[in-house]
């Protein structure tokens, strides 16, 4: 993993100092993981492979700003988080407009329908309730496998302010399950058993 990284920061110093040529290399390394993470936060397969496509001309274009304070992944996963931010804030407006143009028709949002296809209903149901920047902690922690070190550069957060939203945003998914659970059991109240029994 090391070598890996050591490997992705050489090329990227290549190609600030004019080997544009290799920043073929990188996006072959990191077309994949960044794919998978913004399917993942976005719920949409299309939008997530143009997500990818602009955010790796976003990371050419600004690959001289790049220092290597942090690594590259995380520099890279910093843009895409913006991105991906903008698509959801963006569909967000389409889908409010969409409501008071036509309310019945648009009863599920995009993000509820993809959820229900991705995830089982329970987890569907309790992810669309989560604000998109909990689900992209969500995503970056477990499906990203980032530490929270990374993520917290990625956020523009302290790292121990990530691991405490971290850690509130565990809390909140379980409750928002236990209280989808609660919901679908059957509500066995004295006078339904009495109209059973009748």
């Amino acid at each position: 993993m090391v070598q890996i990284v050591e490997e992705m920061e050489h090329l990227v110093v290549r190609v600030q100092k004019g080997d544009v040529e290799l920043y073929g290399q990188i996006v072959e390394a990191v077309q994949q993981p960044i794919y998978r993470y913004c399917c993942r936060l976005l719920s949409s397969r299309a939008e997530a492979e143009d997500a990818v496509q602009e955010i790796l001309v976003k990371a050419y274009q600004n690959i001289g700003q790049y220092r290597p304070r942090v690594s590259f992944s995380s520099w890279l996963y910093k843009i895409a988080y913006h991105h991906c931010l903008g698509v959801i804030r963006q569909r967000q407006r389409q889908y409010r407009l969409l409501m008071l143009l036509r309310p019945q028709t648009y009863a599920e949002s995009p993000e509820q329908q993809m959820d229900r296809y991705l995830f089982d209903e329970p987890l569907a149901v309790a992810l669309s309730r989560l604000k998109a920047e909990e689900r992209n902690l969500l995503v970056l922690r477990i499906f990203e496998e980032q530490s929270f070190a990374d993520i917290a550069e990625i956020l523009g957060k302290n790292t121990e302010a990530v691991k405490k939203r971290y850690q509130r945003t565990i809390v909140k998914l379980a409750n928002l399950l236990q209280a989808h659970r609660e919901e679908e059991e059957p509500q066995w109240t004295s006078a339904s058993l009495l109209k059973k029994k009748g």
